[in-house]
């Protein structure tokens, strides 16, 4: 029995997702478990598999749509199957071109791929046209009149016009060489006329991603709407690495997670930002609001292949290290892959982003709004203190503090950097409270 398959829910704030890939194509036999389309969410991105085995009779969307959540997507079910009854609704019955699939099952009778782009052709004699075909034409100089459409609804796609470049069916070689007045078996012995090779492009354009869209709004809307101060100080980190070393050689023995430099930085933040509620804070300005939350709930800035993702570990003051370093490990492996929860990238009360790692020593955060600030935490130094008399070289570690002028004064946001220098500085003596 034929399958209506929509496009699923990805969190209760998700309304619609954009297909990125369809790895499958109308009429294609497909097994249970196989990967039908890729789509994100503005902040996320998935595979979506097939709950079924079966043929792909009819295609509702096609790559870059924008697909709202619960909506139809394909059918799947067996050839000649009727699947009237499954069609989508939408102001009527659905247009019978996405019922149709057996035109693209028979690649071998040409006439009848050319009889329904003919039935779809606009004025102008050419089929209906994704904007990336369009756009893809236009460049190569590719003749539309002879594309075959294999998109949803009869519509000229951006494989199609891929098809008639591998053909070399451009306009210019239309012109210069009338195949018509060939005998029929010269024309199907000739090759296909060569494309002339292309200069290459001084530049290329890139289409923005919908997480490359939303990362650009909430960046700008941060420094456009904020009055962002950053406050740059170091601590000495020798008690911090000490630890660091004690655990990488018994965590195996102890059946400890890998506990890194950065879980311990986020534990210390977690139990230090409680007694400074005017950092653990969202702005709310239409409310006319400050929101001081009870927990800390801390947004842990992750670099990922579809840009910056900021994944929230819930009440991190209430664990333990060995618990914190967990979670932090799980919801931002789960950011890398694509896979994360869109719940999970919300609801940060506070935020720690990370570039040690790649030696920066200083850098200026923004702030993730509504939050009111956001910590950075910077690579490890050689520098030189006074101990007693004598000049000690020591590891510091750099931080650099962006805060919301709007919410809290210089002094308070500096008492946070100072409060969390100590607790660093003694790390032994942090786990003990």
């Amino acid at each position: 029995m034929a399958t209506l398959h929509i496009m699923p829910r990805q969190g209760q704030s998700v309304e619609s997702c954009v297909i990125t890939t369809w790895n499958k194509k109308l009429g294609d036999k497909v097994a249970e478990g196989d990967v039908l389309f890729s789509y994100e969410t503005d902040k996320s991105s998935f595979d979506e598999p097939s709950p079924v085995s079966g043929t792909i009779l009819a295609v509702f969307a096609e790559e870059g749509d924008d697909v709202e959540c619960l909506k139809p997507v394909c059918i799947i079910g067996e050839e000649g199957e009727d699947i009237s009854a499954l069609m989508p609704k939408e102001d009527g019955s659905a247009p019978a071109a996405e019922a149709a699939p057996a035109a693209d099952a028979a690649p071998a009778k040409e006439e009848a791929p050319k009889a329904e782009a003919a039935a779809t052709a606009s004025a102008d004699g050419i089929a209906a046209i994704s904007p990336r075909a369009r756009h893809l034409a236009e460049r190569t100089d590719a003749d539309l009149s002879q594309a075959i459409p294999t998109g949803p609804k009869g519509r000229i796609i951006e494989r199609d016009v891929n098809k008639l470049l591998d053909e070399g069916k451009l306009n210019s070689a239309k012109a210069a060489a009338p195949v018509a007045e060939k005998p029929a078996e010269e024309v199907k012995a000739a090759p296909a006329p060569a494309a002339a090779e292309a200069p290459k492009a001084e530049y290329e354009d890139v289409k923005i991603t919908n997480i490359r869209k939303v990362i650009a709004k909430s960046m700008h809307a941060s420094l456009s709407n904020m009055a962002q101060l950053t406050l740059n100080t170091s601590f000495d980190a020798t008690q911090l690495l000490a630890y660091r070393a004690s655990l990488k050689a018994n965590s195996e023995a102890l059946g400890l997670n890998n506990i890194t430099l950065n879980d311990m930085v986020l534990f210390a933040v977690a139990k230090t930002i409680l007694n400074h509620p005017d950092l653990n804070a969202h702005w709310l300005d239409e409310q006319g609001v400050i929101r001081k939350f009870a927990h800390a709930n801390l947004g842990i800035a992750c670099d990922t292949e579809r840009g910056l993702l900021v994944p929230t570990v819930f009440n991190a003051d209430t664990l333990t290290l060995n618990e914190l370093a967990k979670q932090s490990k799980a919801v931002t492996s789960a950011a890398k892959a694509g896979t994360v929860s869109p719940d999970v990238l919300k609801g940060a009360s506070f935020t720690v982003s990370n570039l040690g790692n790649m030696g920066i020593e200083s850098f200026t955060p923004v702030i993730n709004p509504p939050q009111v600030g956001i910590l950075g935490v910077c690579g490890v130094t050689r520098r030189c203190k006074e101990v007693n008399g004598e000049n000690v070289f020591y590891p510091a570690m750099g931080l650099s503090l962006t805060f919301d002028h709007r919410a809290l004064d210089g002094s308070p946001a500096a008492r946070f950097l100072k409060d969390l220098v100590a607790n660093l500085e003694n790390f032994n003596l942090l786990l003990a409270k």
